[in-house]
């Protein structure tokens, strides 16, 4: 199983540091960060896709997912009226487009709050409305779009292995595909298993860190309390080979380098343990 780098952790320095960690520390390939100052698209689209191509071509570290910022920072689809729906779905119709010029297998996406004022009926067809047209662009480009669910503290929509079950199988494309972030099953008390049972082969990505149990925080392997190596052992024994991304988001930006650094090493470590 390949591990990926996210690039969030190291947004205090520039992108080349991030890119040379990983090939000291022997990970597979990044996870780019889409925000400033690094690989925010519209900054790609304007001439910083050049430099980023650099970057991968230099230390030979290629670019798997890309992971545009969303959700808040100003671009929901799930939440304000229609302009500002339709200015989210352009910005990561855009985001797809870098994530493609990148070399990417695929654009991760999540589902963000959709707020209080609304049925749960309505923000569920805004959302099937919304992966719909962004799936028919992947389909128009020949890229695919990875949907992650969040955890019940980030969004009130897709947060189980059956919500995202479910809006897959209503839109039906074969360019939107689903992952597992370890953090929401563990914290909703749900397998992290089930989303290979629902999902089955549109498992297409994981994001694996540690959990304190309890809240939305991503935690170095081995600092908490989800039991990795075992899980390790599940994933290997139900035949999941897709890559898998350290996520270590904004705990760590200090010392981003150290915590990469333990978390790979750790990871490998325990792959290793029962061969």
């Amino acid at each position: 199983m390949e591990l990926g780098m996210f690039t969030s952790g190291y947004q205090y320095y520039p992108l080349e540091r991030a890119f040379a960690d990983a090939g000291r520390f022997g990970y597979d390939y990044i996870e780019l960060w889409g925000g400033r100052p690094h690989a925010f698209a519209p900054d790609l689209a304007r001439g910083g896709l050049a430099e980023v191509q650099g970057l991968i071509e230099r230390y030979q570290m290629p670019v798997r997912v890309y992971t545009p910022e969303h959700n808040a920072y100003p671009y929901n689809y799930m939440l304000g009226p229609e302009g500002q729906r339709r200015e989210a779905l352009d910005y990561l119709k855009l985001s797809m487009d870098m994530g493609r010029a990148l070399g990417a297998a695929f654009t991760l996406v999540s589902v963000g709050h959709g707020g209080y004022a609304l049925p749960r009926r309505e923000l569920w067809e805004r959302l099937s409305a919304s992966l719909r047209e962004l799936a028919d662009y992947g389909e128009e480009t020949g890229h695919t779009l990875v949907l992650e669910s969040l955890t019940r503290y980030e969004s009130n929509l897709c947060t189980t292995a059956g919500e995202l079950a479910q809006i897959l199988e209503e839109v039906n494309s074969p360019r939107l595909l689903g992952m597992c972030d370890v953090v929401p099953p563990f914290t909703g008390r749900e397998p992290v298993t089930e989303y290979l049972e629902l999902l089955g082969d549109r498992m297409a990505h994981l994001h694996l860190v540690d959990s304190d149990g309890a809240g939305d925080s991503h935690l170095v392997p081995g600092d908490g309390v989800l039991p990795i190596p075992e899980l390790l052992e599940e994933l290997r024994e139900r035949g999941y080979r897709g890559r898998c991304t350290i996520e270590l988001v904004t705990a760590y930006q200090n010392e981003p380098a150290l915590y990469a650094r333990r978390a790979v090493e750790r990871l490998r470590e325990w792959m290793q343990w029962k061969g």
